[in-house]
């Protein structure tokens, strides 16, 4: 690493080129992805390189039948290797997203090596010693982490980004959340088996399914994930529970319906919130409109308010349509949309990797 000091920030060059980083990032790191050739994966990889992540070395790790794929980053062509126990040697940050099997298979040998994982799956999220982070929400919680940072659900990190806010000015007592989730959220084969449905009935032809269990396009369905013994689906539950952990809230009282529909990219969300009394509906668009990685989209006159189409490839959750609830005094609604890909996985892992770098959190703390 070769670097030159000016005014509090420092120029940092490594073989993957140049950066400028504040002091409290001018050190480079040793990356791996593992799962980077899924939805999530490829996008870590352009964030990485969009951010200017200081980077001295990077892994790819992936399986040995993904073994020998190439990618390049920042004009450099690198191969995928397949994940060893000696993948992880003198690695300092894991973005994991290769499923929540893989995660527990490696998570050992990654804490072992010194490594902190930030993991995209499931596997963790509930778990008392692992921390479950949104930047903007709970970032001070990450430096509780023994090697392993969860990376909330895609739809509990839209809607805890776009209405902590308001949480943190009048707590919220509950919350009724439905969600309308792209294709993108079952992954890059479910996104081109949409596609290719489309195209069979506008053909004429039967739809076929395969990653997701009914045909999706020109159609929608409750959520895919397994239903438990409370009839709610796997899904609508890590929206209760993660909700409630992400915001210290274990009483927040919180339900959801989550439903499939033909979108490629990019999650919806309805919700209902209720407060202990009136929440003013210009004070809520002012600190929504305010908030860090929120973008408040309200065209009142033409109706025109987030869509799926506007918030696919960015970093923003769009909130609009903030209202008073006419059935309830202490009641607002909103409407979102975020890109599931983006904010609602690989962003928010690359976030809390920058806020560990940032606050000097790599290493648990005493």
């Amino acid at each position: 690493m070769d670097g030159f000091e000016w005014f509090g920030y420092r120029l940092v060059v490594s073989d993957y080129g140049y950066s400028v980083r504040r002091f409290s990032l001018s050190q480079l790191y040793r990356v791996a992805i593992l799962g980077a050739t899924g939805a999530v994966g490829t996008e870590l990889l352009e964030l990485l390189e969009e951010r200017n992540f200081p980077i001295a070395e990077l892994r790819l790790l992936a399986s040995p039948r993904s073994a020998g794929t190439q990618l390049v980053f920042k004009g450099q062509t690198l191969t995928l290797e397949a994940v060893t126990k000696d993948s992880f040697k003198d690695i300092d940050i894991v973005l994991a997203s290769a499923g929540g099997s893989i995660s527990k298979q490696w998570v050992e040998t990654i804490v072992e090596a010194g490594a902190v994982m930030i993991d995209n799956s499931s596997a963790f999220r509930m778990d008392a010693d692992t921390p479950l982070v949104v930047p903007e929400v709970n970032p001070d919680a990450a430096r509780q982490h023994k090697g392993v940072i969860a990376n909330p659900n895609c739809t509990t990190i839209l809607m805890a980004v776009a209405i902590y806010p308001l949480h943190q000015v009048q707590p919220i007592r509950r919350i009724v959340a439905s969600t309308y989730q792209s294709a993108s959220g079952a992954g890059a084969r479910a996104m081109e088996e949409v596609k290719l449905q489309a195209q069979s009935i506008l053909k004429g032809e039967e739809p076929q399914p395969g990653i997701l269990p009914y045909p999706l396009a020109f159609n929608l369905f409750p959520h895919n994930s397994p239903i438990l013994e409370n009839h709610y689906c796997e899904e609508e539950m890590k929206m209760v529970n993660e909700t409630r952990k992400i915001f210290n809230e274990p009483n927040l009282r919180v339900t959801a319906t989550c439903v499939r529909v033909p979108v490629l990219r990019a999650h919806s969300e309805a919700l209902n919130l209720e407060f202990d009394r009136p929440f003013d509906v210009a004070k809520a668009r002012e600190l929504v409109a305010a908030a860090p990685g929120v973008e408040l989209v309200e065209d009142w006159q033409k109706n025109y308010f987030p869509m799926p189409m506007d918030a696919s490839g960015k970093d923003d959750v769009l909130v609009g349509r903030i209202r008073q609830d006419i059935s309830h005094e202490n009641g607002l609604d909103l409407w979102l949309c975020g890109d599931q890909i983006r904010k609602g996985a690989a962003l928010n892992a690359v976030q809390i990797a920058e806020l560990l770098i940032e606050k000097d959190w790599l290493k648990p703390q005493a």
